[in-house]
């Protein structure tokens, strides 16, 4: 039987979580729009001002897992929230619980920081993740649909 267990992110951590974000964009059809490096990722999560946390899922010592994720902020209920930025446990490693594991420990933050709530996003046609949030409790926020200011229309609108 293999040891696994979940944890908050540690500097060692990053070239591993850089790997599984590339996994993930691979997933999710979109490999060639993930440009993030590890020197991105050290700054993001432990630079001067850390505006990125994490948690990892281990499996005998090797990384396979990765939470990241940020605070928002509700003004209708006057309190932080954390917006999972990214999710994934590696193929092989499903079905023990991993990825479960990595949501109740935000969880676990959300509730010990006093938070209102946990939310993210999960792309239509990924059922078996819906079905997996679904059966956690998470409800789809019906009614809303989320919108990106990126590139040359970022840059026209700053101007």
């Amino acid at each position: 039987m293999s040891d696994a267990g979940i944890r908050r992110v540690r500097e060692p951590d990053v070239a591993a979580v850089v790997g599984l974000v590339h996994e993930l964009a691979e997933y999710e059809r979109a490999p060639l729009e993930c440009q993030l490096t590890r020197g991105q990722l050290r700054r993001a999560l432990f630079g001067p001002e850390p505006a990125l946390f994490g948690h990892v899922a281990e499996v005998d010592g090797a990384v396979v897992g990765c939470a990241l994720w940020f605070l928002s902020y509700s003004t209708w209920q006057g309190s932080h929230g954390i917006y999972l930025e990214d999710l994934y446990v590696q193929p092989a490693h499903r079905g023990r619980g991993l990825g479960r594991g990595l949501l109740a420990a935000l969880a676990e933050e959300s509730c010990r920081r006093g938070f209102a709530r946990l939310e993210w996003s999960v792309l239509d046609w990924n059922m078996t993740a819906i079905k997996f949030y679904e059966s956690l409790g998470a409800r789809p926020m019906d009614g809303w649909t989320t919108f990106r200011l990126s590139g040359a229309a970022l840059k026209a609108l700053a101007q």
